[in-house]
Parts: C-alpha cells; sequence; structure tokens
C-alpha cells in the first residue's frame, strides 16, 4: 500500500499591530493553527512558517522582512505554494493585494487563503472580480476601524486634556531623537558616490541596536517615517539614553566622518560641516 505524496508549501502569517505580538497573543497561533489544519486535510505538508509582525496590511510585500524572505527561499528551494489564513493576511489593501498576486503568479507560486481556497486560484473574469471585490470590503473595513479608534482617541483626550493610546511618534520613544537623527545622517551621506536604500539605513538602525517594538529591523516604510519627521518642532525635551554602546555606534560614526572628509570642499560652510 502506498502512501500519498503531500504537497510542500510555506506559511505566511502576518500582525499588523504590535501591540498583538508576543507570546500572550493569539494573532500569531490562531493564524498558524488554521493554515496547519488546512494543510493536514488538503494533503499539504507546511515545511517552513514566515512572520512579519507589526507590519501593515497595506505595506508593499516585497518591503516585508518576513515575506522577502520567504519568496527568497521559494525560489532557491521549488516549493511553489504558500497558505495564508485570509486573504487579508496577504494585504488588506486593494493595489497591494493585486500587484502582489500578480507577482507570485509571474513566477509560478501558487497562494492559497485558506478560509477561501479559491479566493487566489481561480483566473475566471468572475474570480478576478469577486477576489478584488473583497480586497476593497477588506480595505474599507480596515479604514472605518481606524477612523473608529481615532475618533475614540480624540473624545477622551478632549475630556482628560491628555494623549491616549494611537501609534506613538518615534520622536515620542525611548531614544527615538537619537535613532531619528541616526537615520537622517546615513541617508544624507553617500556611501561609495551612492545613497543608502531604506532597507539599507534599516539594516545600520538595527546595527545600531535600534529595533521595532517587535524586535524586529524596521521596514522602509518605518524609515521613510522617520525621515519624514520634524523633530524640531517638539514643545518638550527628553533624556535620551542610548540603545546600544558607543563601540556598537563607533563603526557607524566613523563610516559618517570618512565621508564627509572626502566630500567636495564647495559643499561645505564656513565652519566646515555639510549640513
Amino acid at each position: 500500500m502506498t502512501s500519498k505524496v503531500l504537497r510542500q508549501a510555506v506559511a505566511y502569517l502576518r500582525t499588523s499591530s504590535a501591540a498583538n505580538v508576543g507570546a500572550d497573543k493569539d494573532s500569531e497561533r490562531r493564524q498558524g493553527e488554521a493554515v496547519e489544519a488546512f494543510a493536514r486535510s488538503n494533503g499539504y505538508e507546511i515545511i517552513e512558517s514566515y512572520y512579519d509582525a507589526a507590519v501593515s496590511g497595506a505595506d508593499a510585500v516585497t518591503a516585508r522582512p518576513g515575506f522577502s524572505a520567504m519568496l527568497e527561499r521559494l525560489l532557491s528551494n521549488g516549493v511553489r505554494t504558500i497558505l495564508v489564513e485570509t486573504a487579508s493576511r496577504f494585504a488588506r489593501d486593494l493595489i497591494v493585494q493585486e500587484t502582489g498576486y500578480e507577482m507570485l503568479k509571474s513566477r509560478g507560486i501558487e497562494l492559497i487563503a485558506v478560509d477561501s481556497p479559491d479566493s487566489f486560484v481561480g483566473n475566471t473574469p468572475t474570480a478576478n472580480l469577486i477576489r478584488q471585490v473583497l480586497g476593497a470590503v477588506s480595505e474599507f473595513e480596515k479604514a472605518m476601524l481606524v477612523e473608529k479608534l481615532k475618533g475614540a482617541r480624540e473624545r477622551k483626550r478632549r475630556e482628560t486634556g491628555k494623549k491616549v493610546g494611537g501609534r506613538r511618534n518615534y520622536t515620542e520613544i525611548l531614544g527615538g531623537l537619537e535613532m531619528i537623527a541616526l537615520a537622517k545622517k546615513l541617508h544624507r551621506y553617500p556611501v561609495n558616490g551612492h545613497q543608502r536604500t531604506l532597507a539599507d539605513i534599516a539594516k545600520a538602525l538595527a546595527g545600531a541596536g535600534y529595533l521595532s517594538s517587535a524586535g524586529t529591523q524596521y521596514t522602509p516604510t518605518a524609515i521613510s517615517r522617520m525621515l519624514a519627521a520634524r523633530v524640531g518642532e517638539r514643545r518638550t525635551t527628553q533624556k535620551i539614553v542610548a540603545k546600544s554602546s558607543s563601540s556598537t555606534l563607533k563603526p557607524i560614526a566613523t563610516e559618517l566622518k570618512n565621508d564627509a572628509e572626502t566630500a567636495d570642499p564647495l559643499m561645505r560652510t564656513p565652519l566646515g560641516s555639510r549640513w
């Protein structure tokens, strides 16, 4: 008697809010259990799982650390199936969903939402319409939830006179001002004549000890928010406690100094600074 050959697949999990990340939260566990149950019932073997913690469903899939690592692995090991709990775990933005889906399809990779297996499989006009409508509904529900939470926070703020909840600005976290300053320096100074990418800056910050609340490297989207932060408008000051030792920051500081010393003298101010 021959045993049934299982089809290999990988699992992709994603949690939007850092508040839902951690051993005491059920988001990752719930998604994993749903995917595992589907795999057992439908003849799949999950060989690896990839998780993006505290990553928005509106972020481009290729800008997510976990998804990027999964895609690289898929293209090298021959596995061509991704299982997700729902289509919204893949993306909550219709454009991100469709462009991400088309990118996977062009590489021969199958995406299956286990709560509705035909969401990404059918390629008929009707299937495409249903998928796009469901994606638009998911995007609308997310926008409505954000608006409701914002309204509730505003009401509480008016009642108490204090800021309540919401995503904290990077200037408000411990060491945030120093982290933003370093990110802007890394962005401003080129390396070997080339400007650093957002991913390069995120990697350099991680090397200096600056990680997200989930303990992972910041996404390119987060880095762009740091670069856009207007720290000069803060009304209060805070004591900054470095998140890393001086020995960790020294290589980056030395690199910035060397870049500045080789800069065109005409670009310097009378004080010898390029700033």
